[in-house]
Formats: structure tokens, C-alpha cells, sequence
């Protein structure tokens, strides 16, 4: 069982260390070995792992998936508050998580990159529609208002948001994100059923990456250091 665990550590060090050269120099510059290194890991113990970098970027991908199905959870509230809740969720994720990061920028792929497991950017539009859909069903926007227009600007902020934060991180914080919801909902709703929804998001929901499944996976060298 020791075994297995130290295994499952190697793998998730990797994994973190790769997200985070990919995210930081692409996945064309980024080097195994640097990721090896980075990782307290030795090269024989990457290739036991991932036998391409490839390979190693699709557990990224896979790992960011794990993590936007973590985002995009069922919730005990309205089905809109529910997409509030899951934006603010990935926006706070993609300003702390290189994981969450690197894996939405491999899974659109690109000619060094012909194979991918997900993609996640599809993957969360689909989910924005099905619960605009939902909330559409239940009575919950206003009458001339189209479940399609509000999933595509939703989606649209969000994609807009995670390109502007790679420049300027102020993109990625709350209060963007909550002046957008504050602006949409009235006219998504309509003014009487405004205060059913928290723009800011709902204050019992957990920050990004509290949980017990959060973004960091301890490395190697760094379970050495705390022994």
C-alpha cells in the first residue's frame, strides 16, 4: 500500500509540475527533464509514468477535467445561482490553479497537439446551456428573454475573463465577475426577482480549492521535507 501511495504521489507531482511549465512556457518549451526536476522526481520515474509528453499533457487535461466537474457540481440552490456560484468557482480557479489553467489551454489543442481526452471548453459551455435550460424551465427568467442569449453571454464573459487575466490578474478576481451578474440578472429575470440571486455568489459556498479535493497535490520533495 506504501508503494502504491508513493506511486500515486510521483504521478500527481508530475502532473502539478508539468501543468505548471506548460502554463508558464507552453508545452512546446517545456521540458521533460525541468519537469522532472521540478517535480523531486527522477527522469526514469517520469517515463515509468508518461511514456511522451503527450501523454503527459492529456493527464493534465484529465486532471482539469476532475477539477471543472468539481466546478460544475449539483448544488442545493436555484439552478441559476447555481451557474453564479460554478462562474465565480472557475474564475477563482483559473487565477489560482496552473492545473486549471494549463488544461483548458491544451485541450483546445494546436498543430503540436493532435490527440486530446477532453475538451473542456466545451464541455462547460454544455453545462451553461443545460442549466440556463433548467432555469429557463422553471419559470426563472423573464418571458422575452431567450435561454440562448444568456448561455452565450455567460460563456462568453467567462472565456473573455480567463484572456484577459493572463495579462492583468485583476480580470480573475470577484469583483468583475459579480459587476457583470449584477448588470445581467435584471434584465434576465426581471427587477422583481432580482434579490433571489447573489451576484457576488452564494456566501456559504466554498472558495476555490478549501475543499478536501483541492488544486495542490503535495510533491515528493515536499512530503520529504515535512517528515
Amino acid at each position: 500500500m506504501a508503494k502504491q501511495e508513493r506511486a500515486i504521489r510521483t504521478r500527481n507531482a508530475l502532473v502539478e509540475s508539468a501543468a505548471t511549465l506548460f502554463d508558464r512556457e507552453g508545452f512546446e518549451v517545456a521540458s521533460l527533464a525541468t519537469i522532472s526536476a521540478r517535480a523531486g522526481v527522477s527522469s526514469g520515474a517520469l517515463h515509468f509514468h508518461f511514456p511522451s509528453k503527450a501523454a503527459l499533457a492529456d493527464a493534465v487535461v484529465a486532471a482539469a477535467g476532475d477539477r471543472l466537474a468539481r466546478i460544475t457540481r449539483e448544488r442545493e440552490a436555484l439552478p441559476l445561482q447555481t451557474l453564479i456560484d460554478a462562474s465565480h468557482e472557475l474564475v477563482q480557479g483559473l487565477r489560482a490553479d496552473p492545473v486549471l489553467r494549463a488544461g483548458f489551454v491544451l485541450s483546445a489543442g494546436g498543430p503540436e497537439r493532435t490527440r486530446v481526452s477532453q475538451d473542456l471548453r466545451r464541455l462547460w459551455r454544455e453545462w451553461v446551456e443545460s442549466v440556463v435550460a433548467r432555469s429557463e424551465r422553471a419559470g426563472l427568467l423573464a418571458p422575452d428573454v431567450a435561454a440562448a442569449d444568456v448561455a452565450a453571454a455567460v460563456v462568453a464573459v467567462a472565456a473573455g475573463h480567463a484572456a484577459l487575466g493572463q495579462q492583468d490578474p485583476r480580470w480573475l478576481e470577484r469583483a468583475p465577475l459579480t459587476r457583470f451578474w449584477a448588470f445581467l440578472l435584471p434584465r434576465v429575470v426581471g427587477a422583481t426577482r432580482v434579490g433571489l440571486f447573489v451576484a457576488s455568489g452564494a456566501p456559504e459556498a466554498e472558495p476555490y480549492g478549501t475543499g478536501a479535493a483541492g488544486p495542490h497535490e503535495t510533491t515528493p520533495a515536499e512530503a520529504e521535507s515535512r517528515s
